[in-house]
């Protein structure tokens, strides 16, 4: 597991679901290239979430491809039948939904004793108090900021509420754990979701479709209104 990374003020991880997946490796290579952290990727099952998308034989492929810390996000259901399988594929963090996962905290664990990093989403309308008897469990707590399964969605407004309520129980409980947020993240809203207390930046569509990726990232850091340092 990748330990050493630099002190951000924000963490950029863009989702590989936005790539074009028969030029992976150049897309791997763009996401290294353009200064940002983390490599996002996006599980899903066809039944969690509508969209069908890749596997653990893609991950163990990707994990081949490049060294960047690798964020594997599960929307699947019963994911607890197939961490092992993520686990040997090479996942630096894998991130279960809530709503998936009957025994929450018996599946964090499973992902702790690992030895990899453990993450829990939220979906737009499940409430934060699900976490309330989990969340010295996780590093990583990830807010959905559009309903999961498709890329290019909007940014949900009221989610900026939701960011900055899980903040302060962040704040107040654990402040090592991260905050990470999903869905229509763009230069025009990043100051927004930072000040609300994301640090973790999750974006696709808009950092694929941007002509100069290296530009995106940058932007996205001197927007950013999140003023502490990330140590991931």
């Amino acid at each position: 597991m990748k330990t050493d990374t630099d002190k951000r003020e924000i963490i950029i991880a863009p989702s590989i679901l936005s790539s074009d997946f028969t030029r992976l490796k150049e897309a791997l290579d763009t996401i290294k290239d353009s200064g940002a952290d983390w490599v996002h990727v996006d599980v899903m099952d066809g039944h969690f979430v509508p969209n069908i998308t890749i596997g653990p034989p893609v991950i163990k492929c990707i994990r081949r491809q490049t060294d960047l810390f690798m964020d594997v996000h599960l929307m699947i259901e019963k994911p607890e039948l197939l961490l092992n399988d993520f686990i040997e594929a090479g996942a630096d963090m894998i991130t279960v939904h809530a709503e998936a996962c009957t025994h929450l905290n018996r599946t964090l664990q499973i992902i702790r004793q690992s030895g990899i990093r453990a993450g829990v989403a939220l979906n737009p309308a499940t409430p934060l108090n699900v976490l309330d008897y989990s969340l010295e469990l996780v590093d990583m707590v990830l807010i959905m900021t559009v309903n999961p399964g498709f890329g290019g969605q909007k940014y949900i407004p009221q989610m900026t509420a939701k960011i900055k309520a899980m903040r302060d129980r962040i704040n107040e409980q654990a402040p090592n754990v991260l905050l990470q947020i999903d869905g229509g993240i763009s230069t025009d809203n990043i100051a927004e979701v930072t000040a609300a207390g994301a640090n973790v930046i999750v974006a696709g569509s808009a950092f694929f479709n941007a002509h100069d990726k290296a530009w995106f990232v940058s932007e996205l850091r001197k927007k950013s209104a999140f003023g502490g340092k990330v140590q991931i």
